[in-house]
């Protein structure tokens, strides 16, 4: 067989997707497998590869756990074998591929039969310990040919960089990147020394924080514990300065910023939680999500590492971006990030969110939750905004009305903005989850997904239905507020969701009616732009009918009463009379007014539901 680069092209963006894969399982195996010792279920399958050969009776029992690792821990196995044929038939001649998924192929051998030891010697926390770090090496060695695999990917379509015929290799040679490999290696010790902690049960030999109360530890557990809170006080550290040094040296190198962003943002959020879990009896919950955050802040950094060897900079350029970092005005510099926030939208969003909780609490909630719930929303939305203005700079440098963002116009890089965004929204769900609740945090979370992924990612340049579907992501804020007040959502609580939902597409039509050249030159295929003037004026004054005959009927549904209809007969007509004169006339003036509008009915609505929900 004819094993040419020609050849096996088509082989390459499979390959990528498959080792992604194998990636994600080796996760969820680390997340499953701590859980599993920390949890009962680790005493409930002492036999190793099946529990006493029975599976369909223990399905949904106790063993279910020690099942589901063992199949991850398979399948995982057959994907990094895969993984290592199609390196070696195709990346022969990059080592820094080829190389760590051998070493990850034979880790994870090892792994699967001291997975029979660790399952028979349950009590061993020196075995569990060499099993978990040998765990993390195997993710680790997965990440790094993966995010190799995807820059030769970026580079060849730049053409920077032929994918098969340059030898890629990694170099650490700058002070930030050898502080990149200090931290790397704190951050293992201190996962080790938190596994041995947790396994030899050595926590119960030091319950007061950060010393054992006032006396010294008397046996090796208490030591233990002690030294495990050292190595965190110091990995922090080393966190901390990484995370500074990024923002002064790395501004212009999008991936080791953001990589090191998220990194920092994991770390000290998986901090906070544990002091949250300590207050809340440790809810299954929040011991799930701190172990897969723990996995999570091991991938950034692996990433983070990889990339900074991949970018092979010098001390010379990194003292360069200093000097820039230096001059620069910090009010500007402020100002520009409340920017990339969209603080206009934001407001609006949080007007919802707010009555969110006022109509699903039926009274006034209380001044903490209204805190956490509107810096956890304001953090979400705000850095759902900045990633959007990270994926549209292209197209923003093409409008007339976003030109002058911060980041088209330069004053920020797109690494800057990006990693802005993605430190708000992160540290905006682990706010939600440890501050408000669960529930409130995933829909959050849902909000973020739907904006950034299904909208700004999938949806805004590829159909004209753009605004009508994404509509939903800013339907999601009253649901936030209605889950942090009550902790469940109903069916009434949809309605506040259908009347954003509905409203969402009128407003942003009008907006693009007087918009309507910018977004052709940006190439988004607004209604106006394909459809044109006339039936884009039609459908707004036929979604703006449907609105109003939609808040009427809310009262129905136990949202709103007198006040509330009478306040929403008064504001659909004026709405309906702007769509009416949208519909009619012609001209920006009449659609900029309908924009307007549209924006003050949505507030004074959500305003008379609140009034209505409080006398």
């Amino acid at each position: 067989m004819n094993s040419s680069p020609k050849n096996m092209q088509p082989l390459a963006p499979a390959f990528r997707y498959l080792l992604l894969g194998t990636a994600i399982l080796a996760f969820g195996l680390i997340v499953v497998g701590v859980i599993l010792r920390v949890s009962d279920s680790s005493t409930a399958c002492l036999d190793w590869p099946t529990c006493s050969g029975v599976l369909t009776e223990r399905l949904g029992s106790p063993a279910f756990l020690p099942y589901l690792h063992r199949i991850i821990a398979a399948v995982t196995g057959i994907g990094l074998a895969t993984s290592l044929v199609f390196a070696w038939r195709r990346y022969r001649n990059q080592p820094w591929i080829v190389w760590p998924l051998s070493v990850a192929s034979g880790l994870m051998a090892i792994q699967i039969l001291l997975g029979r030891f660790v399952a028979v010697q349950n009590d061993s926390p020196i075995m569990s310990s060499v099993h978990f770090v040998l765990a993390l090496g195997v993710l680790a060695l997965t990440v790094i040919p993966l995010v190799i695999l995807f820059s030769l990917d970026f580079s060849k379509r730049v053409g920077k960089v032929s994918e098969t015929k340059s030898r890629i290799g990694l170099t650490y040679n700058s002070p930030f990147s050898r502080l990149t490999l200090l931290t790397l290696i704190a951050v293992l010790f201190l996962f080790i020394s938190g596994t041995w902690v947790s396994a030899s049960g050595a926590q119960a030999a030091c319950q007061s924080w950060p010393l054992c109360g006032e006396i010294i530890p008397i046996d090796y557990l208490g030591w233990g514990n002690l030294v495990h809170r050292l190595v965190t006080l110091v990995a922090g550290i080393l966190v901390f300065i990484l995370l500074i040094q990024a923002w002064r040296t790395q501004r212009i190198q999008t991936g080791i910023l953001v990589a090191t962003t998220a990194a920092g943002v994991l770390f000290f959020s998986q901090a906070f939680m544990g002091m949250v879990e300590t207050t809340q009896n440790y809810p299954d919950y929040l011991i799930g999500l701190h172990i897969a955050t723990a996995a999570a802040v091991w991938v950034a950094l692996v990433i983070q590492a990889t990339l900074v060897g991949l970018a092979q900079r010098s001390a010379i350029d990194e003292q360069a971006e200093a000097l820039v970092w230096k001059e620069r005005n910090l009010k500007v510099l402020l100002k520009d990030y409340l920017m990339l926030t969209k603080p206009i939208v934001v407001i609006l969003l949080l007007v919802t969110t707010f009555a969110g909780m006022v109509v699903g609490a039926k009274s006034w909630p209380s001044l903490n939750l209204v805190f956490w719930t509107m810096i956890g929303g304001f953090l979400a939305a705000g850095g759902s905004g900045a990633i959007n203005q990270y994926i549209d700079r292209y197209d923003d440098n093409k409008m007339q009305r976003t030109a002058k963002r911060p980041i088209p116009s330069g004053r920020l890089t797109p690494g800057e903005g990006l990693a802005f965004g993605v430190a708000a929204t992160l540290v905006s769900f682990y706010l939600m989850v440890s501050m408000v609740n669960f529930l409130a945090a995933m829909l959050t979370l849902a909000g973020i997904i739907y904006y950034v992924l299904l909208y700004s990612l999938l949806l805004k340049k590829t159909t004209v239905q753009n605004i009508v579907i994404g509509g939903g992501a800013g339907a999601i804020p009253p649901l936030v507020g209605w889950a942090a007040a009550t902790g469940s959502l109903n069916v009434p609580s949809l309605f506040l969701f259908a009347v954003v939902f509905m409203w969402t597409p009128p407003h942003f039509w009008a907006l693009a009616l007087v918009r309507k050249k910018d977004y052709a030159r940006a190439g988004v295929p607004m209604l106006p732009v394909v459809r044109g003037e006339k039936e884009t004026r039609w459908q707004i004054f036929l979604y703006t009918i449907e609105l109003v005959i939609l808040t009427l009927f809310l009262p129905l549904f136990g949202l709103g009463g007198g006040i509330y209809f009478v306040a929403a007969i008064l504001l659909g007509a004026l709405l309906l009379y702007s769509a009416w004169q949208v519909w009619r006339g012609e001209g920006n003036k009449v659609a900029w007014k309908m924009y307007r509008h549209s924006s003050m009915y949505l507030a004074f609505l959500f305003l008379a539901l609140m009034v209505d929900a409080l006398v």
